[in-house]
């Protein structure tokens, strides 16, 4: 076990980093960083995807969430001519 002392802002933003790479907690995000060090890995690689691959998918995912929006705007907009009157 390795225990390291951290300013509030340090923690701040290891836990904001955790958020942004998927990581579930520091303890992880520093695990995967140690390994990488260790095996000389790429350190642009975070649990075996790129920077650039995960800014693809990334992508990808703000296209489709993108076209749902879309159609779900679309449905409940044409559900609103239908619509019953209140009393």
């Amino acid at each position: 076990m390795i225990s390291v002392r951290l300013s509030e802002e340090e923690y701040s933003s290891l836990k904001e980093l955790c958020a942004e790479i998927g990581a579930r907690s520091i303890s992880d995000l520093a695990r995967d960083s140690m390994n990488a060090l260790l095996n000389g890995l790429n350190p642009d690689r975070v649990n075996g995807i790129s920077r650039s691959e995960f800014r693809v998918h990334m992508k990808r995912l703000d296209r489709k969430l993108e076209r749902l929006a879309s159609q779900i705007g679309s449905t409940e907009s044409g559900s609103k001519g239908h619509a019953k009157p209140q009393r």
